[in-house]
């Protein structure tokens, strides 16, 4: 199989690097500054082991690529926000014996929160949801980092809405060896519901920095307590911490890489990069549209969603909103659900 890395940014670009290492055929697809240093310089993949070059095909779509394959497997990794873009692009594409990608290929959401894989299936009849954990960075052209060891992540993976196919089995295998532990699973979207809760405090640091010390740590798990809640109301599934500790063990250790400073996680580095937008909407704006439709009050994810989002269109620099703030107008906000 060829795998087109439809973003190649910190998912997408350790995951094309990863497989090309191990022998796949991939194709990355990258816009602006990044798809110029990725035709330029490759693809510098900055691991435990060293830093890594994969000169590989850069397009910013698909007339680039002419007639794709049958063999092709499309790996969305964009940020959700992004995603109906990219699927109105490459659904229609030609395919070599006839139909298009969306009638024919295997298009893979490899995305943070739950919304993309639905809008696919809207366009895309065979579609596959991955959970993502995956610790990595991007906020330099042409520059992916990843620092998990023994195995760069783990990534479950299932057809959506559920099931397993030979499909998802063969990509499995190959990511497995792609140094990722990758289970294909029937319930993927319990493990995507687990991972949304704990992305939940994206935006938490991306506004206001790391989350670290008991004030932090305390306004996450109100956070994640009101996220858990709406998943409650809503009777949707999702995995419970002792299993995903079982999952996960020791598998994916972060090791510091030289040169490379700790950044933040997606909605932090997009701040970072100043790319103007950010997924606040797919993350806690997840548990607010669940919250609204389900009669749950959800104040401290609506805070954040819309500071989130303010950060992003005002390109503020992540981090910048004092804790002590936050967490005042944290409490202002669950008081004014309980005064309202």
């Amino acid at each position: 199989m060829r795998y087109i890395i439809i973003g190649a940014g910190a998912i997408g670009g350790t995951v094309g690097g990863r497989l090309a290492e191990s022998g796949q055929e991939v194709v990355l697809v990258a816009r602006g500054a990044h798809r110029a240093a990725l035709a330029e310089g490759g693809l510098r993949l900055r691991v435990p082991e060293g830093e890594l070059t994969h000169r590989l095909p850069v397009v910013a779509g698909p007339d680039e690529l002419g007639t794709l394959r049958a063999d092709d497997v499309l790996v969305l990794a964009v940020k959700t926000q992004d995603s109906e873009a990219a699927l109105h692009t490459w659904g229609p594409a030609p395919v070599e014996g006839g139909g298009t990608a969306a009638e024919r290929l295997p298009l893979v959401c490899a995305q943070n929160g739950v919304e993309s894989p639905r809008m696919a299936l809207r366009r895309f009849r065979h579609v596959y949801a991955v959970c993502v954990w995956l610790p990595s960075t991007h906020v330099e052209p042409g520059v992916v980092s990843a620092a998990g060891a023994p195995l760069t992540g783990i990534l479950h993976l299932g057809r959506h809405p559920h099931g397993v196919d030979d499909t998802a089995r063969g990509i499995c295998a190959d990511l497995e060896k792609a140094r990722f532990e990758a289970p294909a699973v029937p319930d993927v979207a319990r493990w995507q519901y687990a991972k949304l809760l704990s992305n939940l405090g994206n935006a938490l640091e991306a506004v206001s920095g790391p989350v670290t010390g008991p004030a932090g740590e305390a306004l996450f798990d109100r956070v994640r307590a009101e996220g858990a809640a709406v998943l409650d109301a809503a009777g949707i599934a999702y995995t419970g911490a002792e299993e995903q500790r079982a999952a996960r063990g020791d598998k994916v250790t972060l090791v510091p890489l030289p040169g490379v400073p700790r950044g933040g996680g997606s909605s932090w580095q997009s701040l970072s990069r100043g790319a103007g937008s950010i997924e606040a909407d797919y993350l806690n704006g997840e548990i607010v549209l669940l919250g609204r439709l389900h009669g749950v009050p959800t104040p401290l994810n609506e805070l954040l969603q819309r500071l989130a989002n303010a950060f992003a269109r005002e390109r503020r620099a992540p981090g910048s909103l004092p804790l002590s703030q936050l967490v005042r107008m944290a409490d202002d906000a669950v008081a004014g659900v309980r005064t309202g």
